[in-house]
C-alpha cells in the first residue's frame, strides 16, 4: 500500500497534490465552457438559424485530436496547464450548448408570455425564468462534460508532465511500477464518480419542484393497492 501512494519525485507533487491538480485542470475548463455556452445558447435560441452552424463548428472542433490542439497552442502557451485546459473548454461546448438550448426551448410559451407581461426583458427573462427551468438539462450536460474532462486531462502527460494523475501512467512504465498505473486509473474513476454524484445532488437542491421518483413509485403503489381494496368493498 505504501508503494501505491509513493509518488516519484520527478512529478513534484504528492498524491493529494496530483488529485488537486487534476481537478483544477478538469473543472476550470468546464466552468469556462459553461460561461461561454450560456450566452451562445441564448443567441441560438433567439436566432434559430444560428444553431446549426454553431453546432457544426463545435462538433468539428470536438473531432480535432487533443494532440493536434497541443501542437497549435504550445507555441503560444508553452508546456503549461493552459495548453491542456483550452482544448478541454472547447470540447465541453459540444455538450453544453445543445443541453442549454434544449433546456431553454423546453420552457412553455405560456410561462414566457407571463414573464413578458410582468415586465421582464429578454435578459431578465433568460436569467430568472428560462435558466432555472432548464436546470435539469443543463446539469445533465455538465455531468457529461465533467466526466469527459476528468478523463481527458491525462492526455496532458504528452506535453511535459501536465497530465496530473495521467503522469502516473508514464512513470509506471518508466520505473516499472504497475501500481502507479492502477493508482492513476482508480483515482481518476473515483474523482469522476464523486463529481457526477455532486452534480446530481446540486440538481436536487436547485430543483425542489421536480417530482421525486421514489415518492412517485410509492404513491403509485399505494394507489394500485387501493383499487382492488375498493373493488372488494364494493362487492
Amino acid at each position: 500500500m505504501n508503494g501505491f501512494f509513493d509518488i516519484p519525485s520527478d512529478l513534484q507533487h504528492s498524491w493529494l497534490g496530483l488529485v488537486g491538480l487534476h481537478l483544477r485542470e478538469a473543472l476550470l475548463p468546464v466552468l469556462a465552457g459553461l460561461l461561454l455556452a450560456l450566452p451562445l445558447a441564448q443567441l441560438c435560441v433567439r436566432f434559430r438559424w444560428l444553431y446549426p452552424p454553431v453546432l457544426g463548428v463545435t462538433t468539428v472542433l470536438y473531432a480535432v485530436p487533443s494532440l493536434a490542439f497541443f501542437v497549435v497552442l504550445i507555441d503560444y502557451t508553452g508546456q503549461t496547464e493552459l495548453t491542456v485546459m483550452i482544448p478541454l473548454a472547447v470540447y465541453s461546448l459540444v455538450v453544453l450548448v445543445p443541453a442549454i438550448v434544449d433546456g431553454v426551448r423546453s420552457v412553455p410559451q405560456e410561462t414566457l408570455a407571463a414573464a413578458t407581461a410582468m415586465g421582464f426583458g429578454p435578459v431578465r427573462r433568460y436569467a430568472q425564468v428560462q435558466l432555472p427551468i432548464a436546470v435539469p438539462a443543463i446539469i445533465a450536460g455538465l455531468r457529461v462534460a465533467t466526466v469527459s474532462s476528468i478523463s481527458l486531462v491525462s492526455v496532458g502527460t504528452l506535453i511535459g508532465n501536465q497530465g496530473a494523475l495521467g503522469n502516473l501512467l508514464a512513470d509506471a512504465q518508466k520505473y516499472d511500477r504497475p501500481e502507479l498505473a492502477v493508482n492513476s486509473v482508480l483515482t481518476t474513476a473515483v474523482l469522476a464518480i464523486l463529481c457526477d454524484a455532486l452534480l446530481v445532488l446540486l440538481r436536487v437542491l436547485l430543483t425542489p419542484w421536480m417530482p421525486n421518483a421514489r415518492r412517485d413509485r410509492r404513491v403509485a403503489g399505494t394507489r394500485g393497492a387501493a383499487v382492488p381494496a375498493a373493488q372488494e368493498a364494493a362487492r
